[in-house]
């Protein structure tokens, strides 16, 4: 009876052992578990991770390189489609809603300007959202709360556009801005043996009401003369050989508003091109400003900062200065010059990169100061015991300097562009953003090359300590002074767009 008892003890014992390993235990030495349990138990994993219902996931039926190939399709499709959908919303919403405001309309053209300088504070706090809520999600591991506070937040946005659909104010599409550019070119280059009276004379207008959908039409101007040729009217630029036919061959023969969005187009790029050394020193807020922050002290009254966070900074910045700028900085101003207007918008482009300069000198006398606390009593890899809030000034004068740039750049592309060409001169503004990044990419490559050449750690080593990053914001400070210089006379250069008006209207006209 003894026996039999003890018996089956052991194989109740046996039989909870088999379902321990049923559900991931690994068995021990001296178990006594068989080799078909061995097998049983190596079909689940052995790190404690579990299915969708928590149980221990199968080694077969899960996980694994088909997977983690899946994930990475997946992740690279989200940030390829998040950068295209990002990098198409902000101009055309830029330009969509300066499209509701009424330009020939004095009081709805003031508007206009302010709708501009909201704009960007919206994007800045939806910046502020993500980098401090959506931060701490991440940090805490909750992905998921963090993904859906997003979709709702998307939705919600969704939600707002719909609504205020019958309040809109739509233009007719103009056609492809792209084509109608190079109809020009093309048209110019045809007729590159073409002798063209003075004073522009001759050149084709007719039809431009119709062509222009509505928009207003363009004056001409000087310069450039060699695309004029296009609006030159010849024998065979209509088909069915009647003069001054409506139908023409529009790769042979274009309007003048045609040509003179061209000369827009050219005028336009001298200065976009010095905008984007702005976007150079921008881009450091993002990279070497966290990298310096991390190698300071970071813990302020017994609480850790995190570096990045610090960029908190600049969005309050950008607030502080828009409503300091549209509420008494402005209004001074007009007073001072006895003018509706107060700074045009390529004199704030002009200040904007000014404080730019600033805050390289800022960041650059952080920095050495930085190293020389990092050097006292201490070996080239400790960090500094300079506190990180010795940042903030660099930060807010970062967040001064793009109220007057990146606005005043949304401004004058969509103000200067012609009617059919608004959200190509909105795309300018962001397209200088984005060639900032690569433009500073290449500027610290070649600055590496040059500096770690025999041996030498270079200026933006892995470490800090044994590099001298306050060289390459002095650096980048006098390239954006120079770049300021080329930029005043650039801006001297340039010559606004003349317009007459809507179609019919022969008022109107733009200044900067």
């Amino acid at each position: 009876m003894v026996g039999a008892m003890a018996n089956s003890e052991v194989k109740e014992e046996q039989g909870a052992r088999e379902g321990e390993m049923r559900v991931g235990v690994v068995p021990m030495e001296g178990d006594g578990g068989t080799e078909a349990q061995g097998e049983d138990c190596c079909d689940y994993t052995l790190d404690g991770s579990v299915d969708l219902g928590g149980r221990p996931a199968v080694k077969g039926s899960s996980g694994g390189w088909v997977t983690g190939i899946l994930l990475l399709g997946i992740g690279a499709t989200i940030v390829v489609h998040t950068s295209i959908l990002t990098q198409t919303l902000r101009p055309n919403i830029a330009t969509f809603g300066a499209d509701q405001f009424d330009e020939e309309d004095p009081r709805e053209a003031h508007s206009k300007v302010s709708f501009f300088s909201y704009f960007y504070l919206a994007l800045n706090l939806g910046s502020l959202f993500s980098n401090t809520f959506l931060s701490y999600l991440q940090d805490q591991g909750m992905w998921a709360l963090g993904f859906w506070a997003s979709g709702v937040s998307a939705f919600l946005a969704l939600v707002l556009f719909v609504v205020w659909t019958l309040r809109y104010r739509h233009f007719k599409p103009g056609g492809n801005p792209l084509s109608r550019i190079c109809q020009v070119i093309i048209a110019a280059s045809r007729k590159w043996r073409v002798r063209m009276p003075p004073g522009g004379e001759d050149l084709y207008v007719g039809g431009e009401c119709a062509e222009a959908g509505g928009g207003r039409k363009i004056l001409h101007t000087e310069g450039f003369k060699f695309l004029d040729r296009a609006a030159y009217v010849e024998s065979n630029d209509f088909p069915d050989g009647g003069e001054r036919s409506i139908i023409r061959d529009p790769w042979r023969l274009c309007t003048i508003t045609q040509v003179e969005e061209v000369k827009c187009v050219l005028r336009l790029l001298p200065i976009w091109l010095c905008t984007i050394l702005y976007s150079v020193v921008f881009t450091q807020m993002a990279s070497l400003f966290v990298e310096q922050g991390a190698a300071m002290n970071t813990n302020v009254h017994g609480f850790r900062i995190p570096p990045a966070s610090m960029s908190a900074f600049d969005i309050l910045s950008v607030a502080t200065v828009i409503f300091f700028n549209r509420r008494l900085l402005d209004p001074a101003i007009c007073r001072l010059k006895k003018s509706p207007r107060g700074l045009t918008e390529l004199q704030r482009m002009g200040v904007g990169l000014v404080i730019a300069v600033a805050a390289m000198l800022s960041a650059c006398a952080v920095e050495h100061f930085r190293l020389k606390r990092a050097c006292e009593g201490c070996d080239g890899s400790a960090d500094s015991s300079l506190s990180i809030l010795w940042q903030v000034p660099q930060y807010v004068l970062i967040g001064a300097s793009e109220v007057f740039m990146y606005v005043g750049q949304l401004e004058f592309f969509n103000g200067q562009a012609p009617d059919g060409l608004k959200s190509f001169g909105s795309a300018l503004c962001m397209t200088s953003m984005s060639l900032g990044n690569y433009v500073s990419d290449l500027l610290v490559t070649i600055v590496m090359e040059i500096t770690a050449k025999g041996g030498r750690p270079g200026w933006i080593p892995g470490s800090l300590n044994n590099g001298h990053m306050d060289r390459f914001y002095f650096l980048v400070a006098v390239l954006t002074s120079a770049d300021f210089v080329v930029y005043v006379a650039c801006a001297k250069w340039y010559k606004c767009i003349k317009l007459e008006g809507k179609c019919g209207d022969e008022k109107g006209g733009s200044s900067v």
